[in-house]
């Protein structure tokens, strides 16, 4: 290795088209089998699993932590008044639950380009 490759950026992912920038399941799977070599079954059961074991847990109330990436929560939010936007009627709003993101320093800081994005996600 020479001084120059250790200055290298890391090579990137094409992920989609321009026309859908949208990362879809069948993308990830793909993904996977390109990069570690599993099969097309294995890559989409993997996807699959992942995914449900996040919703899983969110349905439960738990909250996930994906270290180095972000977090979601179950967050509740009360009752209150709300108002239809096209009669100006008031209507209640009812007591739920909302999922939330709150993305990782580490996450932030690569998408506003002040951490290298080759670092790993741990």
């Amino acid at each position: 290795m020479d001084a120059n490759d250790a200055k290298k950026e890391p090579a990137t992912v094409a992920i989609g088209s321009l026309e859908t920038p949208t990362l879809t399941k069948a993308e990830l799977a793909e993904l996977l089998f390109d990069k570690l070599g599993l099969n097309k079954r294995e890559s989409k059961d993997m996807v699959e699993a992942f995914f449900d074991i996040l919703h899983d847990s969110l349905v439960k109330g738990q909250d996930v932590k994906l270290s180095g990436f972000g977090n979601y929560n179950i967050r509740r939010k009360a009752p209150r008044p709300g108002r239809n936007p096209r009669t100006g009627e008031s209507i209640p709003i009812k007591a739920r639950n909302v999922v939330t993101f709150h993305a990782s320093h580490k996450l932030k800081g690569q998408v506003q380009g002040d951490t290298p994005v080759g670092e790993d996600f741990e």
